[in-house]
C-alpha cells in the first residue's frame, strides 16, 4: 500500500513517543510504502485533493533496558513530488491541534478525496465535529457532571454546588490551561476571566474526580474496539497526568467499566469516521476523546511488549482488502 501522512515537521517529533512515528515505522516494516507532507502543503488542483509528498525512510527505534533509544539519524526523506492524494490507500492526518482556522480549511481539502478510492484516517468529517472536550457530552451516561459556559455566573454555581471542579479550554491540548478550582479561592474571578478571555469564550467545567490522583487512563481505540492502554500519574504538586506536564506512565489493564465505555461511544466514533481514537478515563468516568493526533502507543508497546502500530496496519491491510481498495 501507499500511505500517506499528514504530520508535523518531521525534525520535531520524538521517535521514541510519537504515535505518528510508531504507526510509519511498522507501515514501513510490513513493506508498504510511507510518504509524509504538511497541512501547508495540500491543495485543491482540478477539484482534487493534491499534496507536496516527500518518501520517508525509517530506522525503527530500539527497547534498551526499558526505553526507546533512536539513532541521532533516524528519518531520511527523498523526494519531494506534488501528487493527487487519491493515488494513495490511505491518508493519516496527524496534525498535532489545537484545531486552527488554517487546520479546518486543510480538513475542507481533505473532503475532495474520493473515499471509494482513499481512506482518511481520521475523517475530515469527523476531525471537524469531534471537538476534544465537546465531544465526550454525547455520552452522558459516561461522563462526569460537566458544563461549558462563558457566564461567570453559571460557573460560580457549579463551582458552589461541587466545592472543586476543573477547568478545561475548550480548544487546548497536552493539558495546556486546565486549572483546578475550589471554592472560596480569591484568584477564583481571575482565573474564569482570563480563561474566558472576559466572558467572550466559553469553557468546559467538570466536577473533579479525586480518583484522578490514582491517575487518568489513556486508552487506544481502533475502529471502536480498545486495543491497549496506558496509565498516566500526576507527580509532585501537579493535578495533571498528561504526559507533556511531566505525568509518571505505569502499566494498566482496561476494566469492564472501561470496555463499556467504549462500547457507548464505538457507534458514534464509527459513524463520524474516527477509526483511531485515544479516550481519557478517570475512576471510570470518561472526559476526553482525543482525534486529531492521539498519542500513548510508544508507551503501551513499552510496557506490555506490543506493536500497537503493527495492529493500526494490519486492520487497514484487512479494510483495503475488504473495501476492495
Amino acid at each position: 500500500m501507499k500511505l500517506a501522512f499528514i504530520i508535523d515537521p518531521i525534525s520535531k517529533l520524538d521517535p521514541g513517543h510519537d504515535t505518528s512515528v510508531a504507526i510509519m515505522e511498522a507501515a514501513q516494516i510490513l513493506g508498504h510504502q510511507v510518504w509524509i507532507t504538511q497541512a501547508d502543503s495540500l491543495s485543491i488542483i482540478e477539484g482534487k485533493a493534491w499534496a507536496r509528498l516527500s518518501s520517508l525512510e525509517l530506522k525503527p527505534v530500539q527497547l534498551v533496558d526499558g526505553l526507546w533509544q533512536a539513532d541521532r539519524d533516524w528519518y531520511q526523506i527523498g523526494n519531494s513530488f506534488l501528487t493527487g492524494l487519491e493515488e494513495m490507500d490511505a491518508v493519516f492526518m496527524r496534525t498535532d491541534p489545537p484545531v486552527t482556522i488554517p487546520y479546518l480549511y486543510a480538513t475542507y481539502i481533505l473532503d475532495l478525496i474520493d473515499p471509494n478510492k482513499t481512506l482518511v484516517i481520521n475523517s475530515h468529517h469527523g476531525l471537524r465535529t469531534a471537538n476534544e472536550k465537546m465531544y465526550a457530552l454525547q455520552f452522558p451516561t459516561v461522563i462526569p457532571e460537566t458544563i461549558v459556559s462563558q457566564d461567570k455566573s453559571v460557573i460560580t454555581k457549579f463551582l458552589e454546588t461541587k466545592q472543586r471542579a476543573v477547568l478545561k479550554p475548550l480548544g487546548g491540548k497536552a493539558g495546556e490551561g486546565i486549572l483546578f478550582l475550589a471554592a472560596g479561592d480569591r484568584n477564583f474571578n481571575s482565573l474564569v476571566e482570563i480563561s474566558t478571555k472576559q466572558g467572550k469564550e466559553p469553557v468546559m467545567v467538570q466536577e473533579y474526580l479525586p480518583a484522578a490522583k490514582e491517575g487518568d487512563k489513556r486508552i487506544i481505540l481502533l475502529n471502536g474496539e480498545p486495543i491497549g492502554a496506558v496509565n498516566r500519574i500526576p507527580t509532585g504538586n501537579e493535578f495533571r497526568g498528561n504526559m507533556a506536564v511531566g505525568g509518571r506512565v505505569a502499566q494498566t489493564d482496561i476494566t469492564e467499566r472501561e470496555k463499556e465505555i467504549c462500547r457507548v461511544i464505538a457507534p458514534k466514533l464509527l459513524a463520524d469516521g474516527l477509526y483511531f481514537v485515544g479516550i481519557d478515563v478517570i475512576g471510570g468516568y470518561l472526559t476526553e476523546v482525543n482525534v486529531t493526533s492521539p498519542t500513548g502507543i510508544r508507551e503501551v508497546d513499552r510496557l506490555n511488549n506490543v506493536n500497537l502500530g503493527k495492529q493500526v496496519i494490519q486492520w487497514l491491510e484487512e479494510y483495503s482488502q475488504r473495501s476492495g481498495k
